[in-house]
């Protein structure tokens, strides 16, 4: 067996030098980051999430509200509503997150190990990418899911469970009660504390500040179940059937697709350094803290094998999993931390190293191009209403552009008198519902209803009832791509007399036509789409009317009807007048 190699910081750089490779490291990837969030247009999942700051609440259909807060917080409150500030929080907690796991190394092992994981960090594809440039729930689970880990690992090793390490249990309740109100999963973070307590440090269940801990917590997340209660438990019942299983067979192929993913979210390299360290590991030839190895691997491994577990029975997603290696990057941090000081001045950039950041970066070189450019495919001509069908990076790319021309067509409708200036629009399911919202009705001040079931709308089914309600005799517009191509009449047939031929928007990259985009007018609604929530028995709420006066107040009213009507009702000709009214 190799000897255990013992730190020296003499072989490290001076520690002027040493801060500023750890600061270079951390500030690059947030200019990088930073630059990527202002150039990119929002992604199906991270538009929809903007909803949730615009109509913010306890909790949502789909996870808890944290993410739409952050939002709130860094665009203040949506004043700027450009998709930089929209993201604005996944590049600073990003920045944060980078320093947060830089003090885990060095606790763990030494600084060394803090700044290899910080390179590990920020060269993983979901750490710099999913939950670093776009906005989503894993963006302040990160954060929280971080500063939870940094303090277990402080409190609990502590074999005499000392009043200063009670205190940090206790303190710990705060993050990991954000983080379950980023995301469901943080719940592991206490699970992981648990079983290490269970098996190695049982002192623990012996202090009030570890109940009341998780007291804490749960009362922290306590909006989220109120929510649920609210709603008759609509967002814990969505969440179970996602990962229920038993129901559709053995599926390796889901089980290779969960695999596979969760290899490529987090870098194909960084995961072959994982595997070595966890082998090295294995082989006591890494020099770390037992107790700190222990609670790295409860709060990680649970959770990777759950999910594959799922994942043999149902289709699942490898970003689920993704907060569960920021512990296996420590562990990872140290084992190359080992290996450089075996050298007679530490190599701080090793082979391995480079080349995962060389494939990060020729990734984002790629998919910037391709998502901008389309230079790695040539769209074949063919069915109208199929092209770009397959082109995920059309999720990114074409909605100012549709934007920009929609608006010029219901400007020629409204002049023309085709269709009012209000007409709101309609789309049947949640994406691409949010993308027309953020891109096409709010900078308008349009309406936009989803109409379909819980399970194709989601949010929206909350948002309408926000909404001027669709009105009889009315008209609308309902757009749909070739992406992702709906025929109107199978959807609203049974709602509008009249639906016209759709006028076609072309979208381009370059001189390369990509994307259609089919915007249908319909006319003359003869039936009103129920309201979904009704049938899952959540009633809608009672709003107060400033003029539902009793009734003894009924004949005044009457009697200054025409007066209100003047007051509150612009005359028609300055509406035809006013088109952007």
């Amino acid at each position: 067996m190799k000897p255990i190699i013992t730190f020296e910081e003499d072989k490290l750089p001076a520690r002027r030098k040493f801060n500023g490779i750890l600061s270079s490291v951390i500030i690059f990837s947030m200019v990088i980051r930073g630059f990527f969030a202002w150039t990119l247009e929002l992604g199906n999942d991270e538009v929809y999430y903007w909803t949730y700051a615009l109509y913010p609440d306890l909790s949502h259909f789909d996870h808890p509200p944290m993410v739409g807060f952050l939002i709130q917080l860094f665009s203040f409150n949506l004043y700027f509503d450009h998709e930089f500030f929209i993201r604005l929080g996944s590049v600073i907690l990003g920045g944060a997150n980078s320093w947060i796991i830089f003090l885990i190394g060095e606790k763990v092992k030494d600084k060394l190990t803090g700044l290899f994981a910080v390179i590990l960090f920020n060269t993983s594809i979901y750490c710099f990418v999913i939950a670093g440039i776009f906005i989503l729930p894993d963006t302040p689970q990160l954060f929280f899911w971080l500063i939870s880990l940094n303090l277990l690992i402080t409190a609990l090793p502590n074999r005499e469970a000392t009043k200063r390490s009670r205190n940090i249990l206790f303190y710990a309740s705060i993050p990991i009660g954000l983080a379950m109100l980023s995301k469901y999963t943080s719940v592991f973070l206490w699970l992981g504390a648990g079983f290490y307590i269970l098996f190695f440090n049982r002192r623990w269940f012996r202090t009030g500040e570890l109940y009341m801990a998780v007291l804490l917590s749960f009362i922290i997340f306590s909006p989220v179940i109120l929510w649920n209660v609210e709603n008759n438990f609509v967002s814990f019942n969505f969440q179970s059937e996602r990962v229920g299983f038993f129901n559709s067979g053995l599926r390796p192929d889901y089980f290779f697709t969960e695999l596979f993913g969760q290899i490529l979210y987090n870098n194909p390299i960084n995961f072959v350094i994982i595997i070595l360290a966890l082998v090295a590991l294995k082989r006591n030839r890494i020099n770390i803290n037992r107790e700190h190895v222990r609670i790295l691997m409860l709060t990680s491994l649970p959770l990777i094998f759950l999910f594959l577990f799922f994942a043999l029975f149902r289709r699942t997603l490898p970003h689920w999993t993704g907060p569960a290696y920021l512990s296996l990057i420590i562990v990872a941090a140290a084992w190359l931390a080992e290996k450089a000081m075996q050298r007679e001045r530490a190599n701080i950039f090793p082979v391995l190293i480079k080349v995962s950041m060389g494939l990060l970066m020729a990734g984002l070189a790629i998919g910037l191009f391709q998502i901008k450019w389309g230079i790695f495919t040539t769209p074949k001509p063919g069915n109208p209403q199929e092209l770009g069908k397959n082109d995920l990076t059309l999720d990114m790319f074409g909605w100012r552009q549709f934007s920009d021309k929609f608006h010029e067509l219901t400007d020629r409708d409204f002049y023309s008198k085709r269709m009012p200036a209000t007409a709101p629009i309609l789309s049947n399911r949640w994406f691409p519902a949010a993308h027309l919202d953020f891109y096409v009705a709010h900078p308008r001040g349009l309406s936009l209803l989803a109409i379909g079931n819980l399970d194709q709308i989601h949010k929206y089914a909350w948002i309408n009832r926000e909404r001027p309600e669709l009105q009889l005799e009315s008209a609308a517009y309902f757009i749909t791509s070739s992406r992702d191509f709906h025929d109107p009449e199978l959807i609203f047939g049974k709602y509008f007399l009249i639906i016209e031929e759709p006028e076609i928007i072309r979208i381009f990259k370059r001189e390369k036509h990509v994307e259609n985009f089919f915007v249908y007018r319909l006319r003359l609604c003869n039936r009103l789409p129920a309201d979904v929530l009704e049938e899952f028995g959540i009633s809608k709420p009672i709003k107060t009317d400033l003029f539902n006066l009793d009734e003894e107040a009924d004949s005044t009213l009457n009697t200054h009807e025409d007066s209100l009507i003047i007051f509150f009702e612009k005359p028609k000709d300055s509406l035809n007048e006013n088109p952007g009214f």
